[in-house]
């Protein structure tokens, strides 16, 4: 570890937070149908797309109405997505002429994009158009994302309103999301990616002769378009299978800081809003406080693994002094590469500008076990907040527990409903996550799969399913994943970890929004300090602990302590 590095972290770490309130302030105007800056040209638009799908703006809808209309809007988006890979062949914009792709990886990537997790089985510039790229992972990159936050924002209403029977209109919360936030967003950063020298373009791919006289076909096409929301998105698929090490996505240090600050920067504004939406931006804070105290553990944890190297060739005076530079980017080198394995699994983005596959053992564990609390830590646009607020429901039962007093928090007392919903979103994960690494490890067509003998293998697999179920994409690279085992078991995860966790939220929403608020006490918990900051962030060490421990000790523990003893595989 160097101490450029670690000014390079604070540097991150402080731009950061300085986003939060002033763009937190913004979502919440926006959320709450104020005028905006922006209002004079989009508010048109926004009127025009409500008259011409039949959009009521002022009507809301019961978290039961919400949920099915999220449900069918994803299910629609699947069908179409579906059909675009199946059929691109037969259509436009497609330089290279490919083929369909094939039905197993067509439903995979289908459910992938659908459910924000943006998983690639393939090579994305041999494998799909131009035309899939745009109409349908970039458009998906749009919408999953902006359903993630509508669900967000469909939970902080019902922490904030009282007596109510509905939690929003799904529709305009959608619409809203994606013209006001997301899209503005994406068009100022995509200009900033092609001034930085990322491609933006229809061409067809370039035929180039090599230093050695070898042939060479570089791709390029609309790069700098799926890059801005690829990352704004928490979507992590990118154009390139090289993903944000490849020089086109990712050419210089300013995109590599841009990057990492858009994928944590609506999750982090998030927390702003919540606290203005509930009428006291120190709750925000606070939940703020409890991610940032998780992300730097990760972060630190990780960044001394890799500086510390590997210490099989420790015997290796320059190998050991350089740490382990293996799977990562010169140009990034160590410290900015363990930033960004962080915030991308932190963040349900799945974006790598380094090869997880080759980290150090222990440096391996962190983004997993990101994952696998839920990707709570600042986390998916939407999906981290809800999350983490699913796990303060359950600190605050387990505080009641602890001095034998009705939960509550905000002033809305937590019954037995909204704490079994809580616990049943929550623990649908490891289920996913465990069930089918367990069944991957002992089958053939599962196996035959892994790269890895030993325990780097085993870990190999459940990377893979936490990686599907919470809805990140990123993967340990040596894993064969394009096979009609691993892309049905991993659509289904990605199915599971997205809306099996969705709809006990929708309810513990639409149950919350109905409480009247309780008036403050001298026995109320107070939930904007350290106490409860510190409470928070053990409850989900602690459930992280004892549901992963035993899978991590086969897996990247043991492999550790193999590398320390000299036992490879």
């Amino acid at each position: 570890m160097t101490l450029n590095g670690w000014l390079q972290i604070a540097l991150y770490c402080v731009l950061l937070t300085l986003l939060v309130k002033p763009l937190g302030g913004y979502m919440t105007r926006v959320f709450n149908g104020e005028k905006t800056f922006l209002s004079p040209a989009l508010k048109p638009l926004e009127t025009g797309i409500y008259r011409l799908c039949g959009v009521r703006e002022a009507e809301e809808q019961h978290w039961v109405t919400y949920a099915i209309a999220m449900l069918a809007f994803t299910f629609a988006g699947f069908v179409v997505l579906y059909g675009l890979q199946r059929l691109q062949a037969v259509l436009p914009f497609n330089p290279q002429h490919l083929d369909p792709v094939a039905p197993d990886l067509a439903f995979n990537t289908s459910v992938s994009f659908v459910t924000n997790t943006n998983w690639q089985s393939y090579t994305p510039e041999s494998t799909m158009s131009d035309l899939v790229q745009m109409a349908g992972l970039t458009v998906h990159n749009f919408v999953s994302a902006a359903t993630g936050i509508a669900l967000a924002l469909a939970l902080i209403r019902g922490f904030a309103r009282r007596s109510a029977k509905t939690v929003g209109n799904f529709w305009v919360d959608l619409i809203r999301c994606t013209f006001y936030v997301l899209m503005p967003i994406c068009i100022v950063a995509g200009l900033f990616m092609v001034w930085q020298g990322v491609p933006q373009n229809l061409g067809a791919y370039t035929a180039v002769t090599t230093l050695e006289g070898g042939k060479q076909l570089i791709a390029q096409g609309p790069v700098a378009s799926q890059e801005a929301i690829k990352m704004l998105g928490t979507n992590g698929g990118g154009f390139f299978n090289a993903n944000s090490s490849h020089p086109f996505e990712n050419p210089t240090a300013l995109t590599n800081l841009l990057q990492m600050l858009l994928i944590f920067s609506i999750g982090a504004a998030l927390t702003n809003v919540f606290g203005r939406m509930v009428g006291s931006q120190r709750q925000g804070w606070a939940i703020f406080a409890v991610m940032a105290v998780l992300f730097l553990a990760g972060v630190a944890t990780l960044y001394a693994s890799e500086a510390a190297g590997n210490t099989l060739l420790a015997h290796l005076p320059l190998d050991h002094a350089a740490g382990n530079m293996e799977g990562k980017e010169v140009r990034f080198g160590i410290a900015n590469s363990a930033l960004f394995a962080t915030i991308t699994t932190d963040a349900s983005c799945g974006a790598v500008n380094t090869m997880h596959d080759s980290l150090t053992p222990i440096g391996g564990m962190v983004p997993m076990l990101n994952i696998m609390l839920g990707e709570i830590i600042f986390g998916g646009v939407g999906s981290g907040l809800y999350g983490m607020l699913l796990f303060v429901i359950v600190a605050m039962f387990v505080a009641g527990l602890m001095v034998g007093r009705t939960p509550e928090y905000l002033g809305k007392k937590l019954e037995a409903k909204e704490v079994k919903m809580a616990m049943l979103g929550i623990l649908i994960l490891p289920l996913s996550m465990l069930g089918f690494t367990a069944l991957a490890v002992v089958i053939p067509p599962g196996v035959s799969a892994l790269a890895n003998a030993g325990p780097h293998g085993f870990s190999e697999a459940l990377y893979a399913y936490t990686s599907a179920t919470g809805n990140n994409g990123s993967a340990f690279a040596g894993l064969s994943a394009n096979t009609p085992f691993w892309n049905s078991t991993l659509g289904l995860a990605m199915f599971i970890g997205r809306f099996l966790m969705i709809v006990p939220m929708l309810a513990v929403a639409g149950s919350l929004a109905a409480k009247k608020i309780v008036p403050v006490s001298a026995g109320t918990f107070p939930t904007d300090g350290g106490l409860f900051v510190g409470l928070v962030v053990g409850v989900i060490l602690i459930t992280g602990g004892l549901t992963f421990l035993p899978s991590l000790a086969l897996g990247p523990i043991v492999e550790q302590l193999a590398m320390h003893a000299g036992t490879t595989y």
